[in-house]
C-alpha cells in the first residue's frame, strides 16, 4: 500500500470534519438561541457551557498521547465521534429538561458538553495526526484547505436542513433533529475514515512506553515544537481577538443597523473563506507553507492597521472592502498555518505525533477560549482611558496588528522544517535548534 493518500482520501478524511461540524454548530449556535430566547435564560448558562467545551480541549495533548501509544488514528477518530455525537445529542435532551428543571438541565448540560469537549478533542487531534502522516508534504496546504472548508459545509449544511425541520419549533422536535443529526454524522464519519489508515501502524511496545508527563516533557523541550506552541497561541489569539469586537465597532463608528452588521461579519467569513482556498490552490505551486503563513500574518496586520486608521477617516473608507480583505488575509493565515502545523507534527523525537498535535491544539483552543472575551475588555478598557470610542477602537486594532506581527516572526523563526519534501527526513532535536537558530 502506498504510504500517501490521493484526493479521494483527502476528501474522505474532509467528510470527518463535515461530520464533527454538522454536531458542533447545533450545540454552539441553535442551543445556545434556545435557552435564551425560547427559554428566557440568562445568557451566561449557554456561555458557560460552551466554555466548559473550550476548557476540556486543554486535554488534547493527553488524547493525542493516546493514539500514539496505540500506534493507530482510526480507533481514536471513531470513538472521538461517538462521544461527541453523545454529547450533541445529550446537550439537546438537557436544554430541553432546563424548561422544567434548570438546575438538573444544567447539570446535564455539563456532562454533555464536556463529552463534547472530549468527543472533539480526540477526534480532531488524531484526524490532524493521521493527514499528516498520509499527506505527502506538497499537498498538506490543499488539504488542511479542503479539511476546513468540509467543516464550514458541514455547519452550512446543518444550519440550513436542521433549520427547517426544526420549524415549528417544539423542545421535543430539537430532541428528535439533534439526534438524527447526531447519529448521520456519527455514521458518516465512520464511513469516511473506515480503511484510509492501512495497515501500516504500530502500536509502542509497552516496556518502551513512556508515561505521559515524560512524553509531554520530551515535545516540549524540543525548541521548534515548544515555538510553534507560542505561535499558535500569539496568532489565534490575534485572530479571535476581533470576534466579539467588530459589528460593535461597525455599528458604533459607520452607523451600520444590526442587519448591515451581521451582512459585514458574513462578509468577513466569506473572505475567509476565499483566503483559505487561495492558499489550497496555490501553496503547492507558489511558495512554502511557511512563506504563506508569514505573509498571511503581516496581510491581517496591515488590514487591521487600516481598519483603525478608517475609523478615523469615517464614512468615505471603504469599510467592505476592508473586511473582506482582512477576512482573507485570516483565512490564508490559519490555514496555511494548519498545514505547517501538519509538517511540524512528525519533526522531533519519533511516536509524539499525537502530542506535539494535541499540544497546538490546547493552545489554540485556550487563544479561542479568552480572545473574544480579551477583545471586549480591551475595548471598553481604551474607552474609559481614552474617552474616545474611535481613538479606543483604533488602539485596540493596532495592538492586535502588533500581535500579527509578532506571530510572524515567530513563524519565520519556527516554522523550520518539512518544507519541499522534506517531511520524510525526521530531524533530530540537535538539528531542529541549529535550523531554529539560523532563522532567528
Amino acid at each position: 500500500m502506498s504510504r500517501h493518500i490521493g484526493w479521494l482520501g483527502i476528501v474522505r478524511l474532509g467528510l470527518v470534519q463535515t461530520a464533527l461540524g454538522a454536531i458542533i454548530v447545533l450545540t454552539t449556535s441553535t442551543l445556545n438561541r434556545v435557552m435564551v430566547v425560547e427559554l428566557a435564560l440568562p445568557a451566561m448558562i449557554p456561555g458557560a457551557l460552551v466554555g466548559i467545551h473550550h476548557v476540556v480541549q486543554l486535554l488534547r495533548p493527553r488524547l493525542g498521547y493516546g493514539s500514539d501509544v496505540g500506534g493507530r488514528r482510526t480507533p481514536w477518530i471513531i470513538g472521538g465521534m461517538a462521544v461527541l455525537a453523545l454529547g450533541g445529542f445529550g446537550a439537546a435532551v438537557a436544554t430541553a429538561l432546563m424548561e422544567s428543571n434548570v438546575t438538573l438541565g444544567v447539570i446535564l448540560g455539563a456532562i454533555a458538553f464536556t463529552a463534547i469537549g472530549l468527543g472533539a478533542g480526540a477526534a480532531g487531534t488524531s484526524l490532524l495526526v493521521l493527514l499528516a502522516k498520509r499527506v505527502e508534504p506538497k499537498r498538506r496546504g490543499a488539504a488542511a484547505t479542503t479539511a476546513w472548508v468540509m467543516m464550514i459545509v458541514g455547519f452550512i449544511i446543518t444550519a440550513g436542513i436542521g433549520g427547517k425541520l426544526l420549524d415549528p419549533f417544539s423542545l421535543e422536535r430539537l430532541m428528535l433533529v439533534s439526534g438524527v443529526v447526531s447519529l448521520l454524522a456519527f455514521t458518516l464519519a465512520v464511513a469516511a475514515v473506515w480503511g484510509v489508515e492501512g495497515e501500516h501502524a504500530a502500536a509502542i511496545e509497552e516496556e518502551q512506553r513512556p508515561s505521559f508527563r515524560t512524553a509531554l516533557a520530551q515535545v516540549w523541550d524540543e525548541p521548534v515544537a515548544r515555538g510553534f506552541t507560542l505561535f499558535v497561541f500569539i496568532s489565534m489569539l490575534s485572530y479571535s481577538l476581533q470576534d466579539l469586537i467588530l459589528e460593535p465597532f461597525a455599528g458604533a463608528i459607520f452607523g451600520l443597523t444590526p442587519g448591515q452588521s451581521t451582512m459585514l461579519s458574513g462578509l468577513q467569513h466569506g473572505g475567509v473563506l476565499c483566503g483559505m482556498l487561495l492558499v489550497g490552490f496555490l501553496s503547492g505551486r507558489f511558495g512554502t507553507l511557511r512563506q504563506w503563513t508569514i505573509g498571511g500574518c503581516l496581510a491581517s496586520a496591515l488590514a487591521l492597521l487600516a481598519l483603525a486608521s478608517g475609523g478615523i477617516v469615517g464614512a468615505e473608507w471603504p469599510l467592505r472592502a476592508n473586511v473582506f480583505l482582512l477576512g482573507a488575509a485570516n483565512g490564508a493565515f490559519a490555514v496555511s498555518a494548519i498545514g505547517s502545523m501538519m509538517n511540524l507534527a512528525g519533526a522531533g523525537r519519533a511516536s509524539r505525533e499525537g502530542v506535539r498535535m494535541g499540544l497546538w491544539g490546547a493552545a489554540q483552543a485556550i487563544a479561542f477560549a479568552i480572545g473574544g472575551f480579551m477583545g471586549t475588555v480591551a475595548a471598553d478598557a481604551a474607552r474609559a482611558l481614552l474617552d474616545s470610542q474611535i481613538h479606543a477602537y483604533a488602539v485596540v486594532f493596532a495592538g492586535e496588528a502588533l500581535l500579527f506581527i509578532y506571530s510572524a516572526r515567530l513563524a519565520a523563526r519556527f516554522i523550520v522544517a518539512a518544507e519541499a519534501g522534506e517531511a520524510d527526513k525526521t530531524p533530530t532535536t540537535g538539528e531542529l535548534l541549529a535550523q531554529a537558530a539560523n532563522q532567528g
